[in-house]
């Protein structure tokens, strides 16, 4: 037996006992005729002391002790001297009078030092993924990921869902983001995919009866990354049967209501405020709104509708012109700070940000083109005001609008510290549109996926006037962050088959996708709905972090390469010739 405690486990209970503890030097310390060695390991600290009654031998190997050297220590727990007790420390009252002690491995250098909070360049840790793991902050990350993945099983399992896995290598059927394939070794020439998500399988194993299934299922989608987003990652996949809307969300508030509680020590309060998709879009700019502060958006297009000021007239004729008032900080934005909002805001589709000021005086970029009734209108609509700043986007689209002042309000409340991470705003966004229309494709796409069922009063708007059509989808928002998401399925052929012509598939296309499906519901579909949950961003909103590599174990960088491993990487000429595959140089490699 290596060891009989773990180093961050020993309490005073222990004073007396001989005990047997392994780990890494987390630092040594050399007094003379004493000797300290922090030992870590998964459970945290020990302190070792070596003394002049330490033998000869055991005391030189202490002295010879280094950073990241892998030791075994046996000895008798003690009290620590008076005045040399650590309160910051677990153990901070004990440490272990070492009679033994074992190098099992050394170390070199490391490149980094193994310390929480570490300022290091990412590039580097995530080189030396398996010494930044190391890190107490990182390593309690992975751990409470563990325990929320425990919590999850035992929640759904309490609550009659089964838990069943469903394959990795699936059916390509590209209808959302790029599928990474995988070539078949016996079938030249064919592929399989990895998963985007589990949703055929899951509404597969509500035709076959099983009820309530889940699981923690591994995603794979090949798409530009962001701090939010890796090419592979993980879902907490569930799916009911003879469910509708209301149904779902009981049971995912209740499941969140535990772990917010359970893990971050707040009560949440059920049932969650819902938004509607229309009302989320004009108020917040954003179908995952941060609702921890006000800037809400105001709609003043009817205040500038035929103006003489073509800029705000122009745009109301297909578009709107719509305004945040930053209300009570108008003192805190210079003309130099305005310009960088000009130049942030532009990125999302704006050509420009009008403003106006009101704090020693009045001055703006666009009232004296307004006649005072529009000004007084406007005024009205935001509530402007002596020590407000109003930031105003005028565009024939939209969608630019939303997506500007959107990103605005939240970028401005960054700045000014009103995005607070001890405070947790939960929302669900309904009654998303069934479709939108892609401009490079020239055709509507499923808005969430082609297998979600439009609202039953909209059906008949299918085929003549798609735009219309609402779904009964449901996004759950916490403070911004899209946490997961659902929908209640299609469980009717004749329903499913119009929605794929709704996408542009033609009967053929649709057959060779989906003919599985399809074919499935011939045979009795029950009514079913379901939702899945990013169990990376879950981990990350409740330890508070803004990116979800870091509860993420070897996770991959923004190009979707792994820096620790290397890969991808190229594999030898006679394995692709095994999968019938030969790789042509692009335009650059030549």
């Amino acid at each position: 037996m290596y060891r009989t405690h773990y180093c961050g486990k020993i309490t005073s209970d222990e004073i007396g006992k001989e005990v047997s503890v392994c780990g890494w030097v987390q630092k040594q310390r050399d007094l003379g005729s004493l000797i300290f060695i922090d030992l870590r390991d998964v459970s945290g600290i020990v302190q070792l002391a070596f003394d002049e009654a330490t033998e000869k031998s055991v005391f030189e190997t202490a002295f010879a002790a280094r950073s990241e050297y892998v030791m075994r220590a046996s000895g008798t727990v003690r009290p620590r001297a008076e005045g040399a007790v650590n309160k910051n420390m677990a153990t901070g009252e004990i440490e272990i009078a070492v009679t033994s002690l074992e190098l099992l491995s050394s170390s070199a250098t490391p490149p980094f030092e193994i310390v929480e909070n570490s300022d290091v360049k990412p590039e580097l840790r995530l080189k030396y993924r398996y010494l930044d793991l190391r890190r107490p902050d990182l390593r309690n990350n992975i751990i409470t990921r563990s325990k929320i993945a425990k919590e999850t099983r035992d929640f759904f399992s309490e609550n009659g869902f089964y838990e069943i896995e469903t394959p990795v290598l699936v059916k390509a059927t590209p209808e959302g983001a790029r599928d990474y394939l995988v070539p078949s070794r016996v079938h030249p020439g064919s592929f399989y995919a990895l998963p985007q998500s589990p949703q055929l399988y899951k509404q597969l194993l509500m035709l076959s009866g099983f009820d309530r299934y889940m699981q923690i299922a591994k995603c794979f989608r090949d798409e530009d990354l962001r701090a939010d987003r890796q090419p592979e990652f993980t879902q907490i996949d569930l799916e009911m049967s003879f469910a509708d809307v209301d149904d779902v969300i009981d049971v995912n508030e209740r499941f969140l209501k535990r772990i917010f509680e359970k893990f971050v020590g707040i009560e949440v309060q059920l049932p969650i405020k819902r938004l509607a998709y229309k009302e989320a879009m004009e108020r917040f700019g954003s179908d995952k709104p941060d609702l921890r502060y006000g800037f809400e958006i105001k709609d003043i297009s009817e205040a500038v509708k035929g103006s003489e000021f073509s800029v705000f007239a122009s745009a109301c004729e297909t578009g709107s012109v719509r305004a945040i008032n930053i209300k009570g900080y108008g003192d805190k934005f210079t003309r130099k700070d305005i310009d960088k909002l000009t130049q942030f805001i532009k990125s999302y589709g704006a050509k420009g940000l009008a403003w106006c000021k009101h704090t020693t005086e009045l001055t703006s970029s666009f009232l004296k083109f307004l006649s005072e009734e529009e000004k007084n209108n406007i005024f009205s609509i935001c509530d402007f005001a002596e020590g407000d700043i109003l930031f105003v986007v005028a565009d024939a689209k939209n969608k630019v609008v939303f997506d500007s002042l959107g990103a605005l309000r939240c970028h401005v409340a960054a700045q000014l510290g009103l995005a607070d991470k001890n405070k947790y705003e939960f929302v669900w966004i309904t009654d998303f549109p069934m479709f939108e229309y892609d401009e490079e494709e020239d055709r509507y796409v499923a808005m969430h996926h082609p297998f979600t069922a439009p609202k039953d009063e909209d059906l008949q708007y299918l085929e003549s006037d798609p735009a219309r059509v609402c779904a009964k989808a449901y996004d759950i928002v916490l403070n911004g962050w899209e946490m997961g998401g659902g929908s209640v399925r299609i469980h009717r052929r004749d329903v499913q088959e119009r929605v794929f012509a709704a996408i542009g598939l033609s009967p053929e296309e649709a057959q060779e996708k989906f003919g599985f499906l399809l074919d499935a519901f011939k045979y009795g579909a029950p009514p079913h709905a379901g939702l899945a949950f990013g169990l990376d961003r879950l981990v990350s909103l409740v330890l508070g972090l803004d990116a979800i590599r870091d509860v993420i174990a070897f996770p991959k960088v923004q190009n979707a390469s792994e820096l620790m491993t290397g890969c991808p990487s190229r594999v030898p000429d006679q394995s692709l010739a095994d999968l019938s595959i030969a790789v042509t140089k692009t335009e650059t490699e030549e």
